[in-house]
């Protein structure tokens, strides 16, 4: 075992691929001799060379339609787009491409390709380095979308993420790149929550995609949360006094509805927290499914707790992020309903 942040642990996992199955490239936009913007890839091209680990233009599309290519050809590519912000050009080859080819040829072809993306607020990123895309992902059939919230998770999902066979979207949370953290270098800061899973093994082991995890038994509500929200609904839990029980999604598509509706039925409420935009986040789908399997179980509404309407803001960032202020007030909301 090592200790590790969630970047040393993304590092390893990629490390360990490259390692392991000689097919496995790793590209994208400063990803080479760099070593990335947030340093995951650091230090890879110099021990596997450029033709394993290479540095792109950028161009989002041209790297998605790239990394198309090497996978229906049986390379297995892990592309990284520099910030989820500027994952729009690279839409259509995701969705059209991507996405399509196992459906369209039969079975025939497929592509094992990832995409790794740092996303998420937390780090006075602004409009343009701060967005929640996941929930376009999610809409899309024939995609993975995968969120991990802490070290250990991090690299046992990406490396099962690599081998998969399906295209998988991996979002990476910034704001816990070096641990969950509240406040900036210049606050004083408390972590959100104790993370145990900094503990993390060195060499190759897998976190299966499509199961959650229980991170906090409880008996009065049930919190579903992914990525940085799992770390702020621990604390508001700690902070409220409600007995809530906190479920760590991990992967949103294929979605684990079997752990949500056993904790939901067990509880009778729910919370759902993300930080994209409210309306037609990956929140209401999650309330949808809540809705149809635990009706008759539910004994009070379903509460969301959200980002605003609004492009994500540099100056007013915590009132638009999702905080334990809110989430604590939503668990006592719904304890009184």
């Amino acid at each position: 075992m090592a200790t590790m942040n969630m970047i040393q642990a993304l590092n390893s996992a990629m490390d360990v691929m490259l390692g392991r199955d000689d097919d496995v490239v790793i590209f994208g936009e400063d990803v080479g001799y760099f070593g990335g913007v947030f340093r995951c890839t650091d230090g890879l091209q110099k021990k596997y060379g450029r033709q394993r680990v290479f540095d792109t233009p950028i161009a989002e599309g041209g790297i998605a339609g790239v990394a198309v290519g090497m996978g229906t050809y049986g390379l297995r590519p892990v592309m990284e787009i520099q910030f989820a912000d500027y994952i729009y050009p690279a839409i259509d080859q995701l969705i059209s491409e991507a996405a399509r080819i196992r459906y369209r040829t039969g079975g025939e072809w497929w592509v094992p390709m990832t995409l790794r993306s740092p996303y998420g607020g937390g780090i006075y990123g602004g409009q343009t380095h701060s967005q929640s895309p996941e929930g376009i992902f999610t809409h899309v059939a024939g995609l993975k979308t995968v969120i991990p919230s802490n070290p250990y998770d991090a690299k046992g999902l990406l490396i099962s993420a690599i081998e998969d066979d399906d295209p998988v979207v991996f979002f990476e949370p910034k704001r816990l790149y070096n641990g969950p953290f509240e406040g900036y270098h210049d606050k004083p800061v408390r972590p959100w929550s104790k993370d145990p899973s900094s503990d993390v093994p060195e060499g190759y082991y897998k976190v299966p995609l499509g199961k959650a995890a229980v991170v906090r038994q409880g008996e009065a509500v049930t919190v579903l949360a992914y990525g940085t929200m799992v770390h702020v609904a621990l604390a508001a839990a700690a902070d409220s006094g409600v007995d809530a029980e906190v479920i760590d999604l991990r992967t949103l598509l294929p979605l684990d509805i079997e752990t949500v509706v056993q904790s939901v039925e067990k509880t009778g409420r729910c919370v759902i927290v993300h930080e994209a935009t409210r309306t037609g986040g990956y929140g209401a789908e999650l309330s949808a499914l809540v809705q149809e399997h635990c009706f008759f179980h539910l004994e009070a509404p379903i509460l969301r707790v959200t980002g605003w309407d609004t492009p994500y803001p540099h100056v007013f960032e915590w009132e638009y992020f999702p905080g334990p202020r809110r989430v604590a007030e939503a668990l006592r909301h719904v304890m009184e309903a």
